[in-house]
């Protein structure tokens, strides 16, 4: 499994993973999150390899579906970077105001919290 399309799933998990059924919810934690193979999956379950890898990979499409419609995380890495800037700024400029550096990092940090 690629490291890159991990950290895509996972973000995308994170974000839409409460609009899943329990059960796809299950096992893309178990596959992505805890990294269970599909056998392992399979044997927890008491379905097939071929049941939990259909059943992933239909997963990955509605998740992909709904970041295409709705760009929560997209949005949600743009504010990220906005924030970067910001603070970089604000170092660059007023960087001894405690008061200013403090309210920024406030916001970065209730700002870059996935799902916000």
């Amino acid at each position: 499994m690629e490291l890159e399309k991990t950290v895509k799933m996972n973000m995308l998990f994170s974000f839409y993973g409460a609009l899943l059924t329990p059960k796809q919810a299950q096992y893309m934690a178990d596959y992505y999150e805890e990294d269970y193979t599909l056998a392992e999956i399979a044997a927890n379950y008491e379905v097939s390899r071929q049941a939990v890898y259909d059943s992933i990979k239909r997963v990955e499409e509605i998740l992909i579906n709904y970041e295409g419609k709705l760009q929560l995380v997209a949005e949600f890495e743009e504010r990220k970077e906005t924030l970067k800037k910001i603070r970089q700024y604000i170092e660059d400029s007023y960087g001894n105001d405690e008061t200013l550096n403090k309210l920024i990092n406030d916001i970065i940090q209730d700002s870059t919290r996935e799902g916000n």
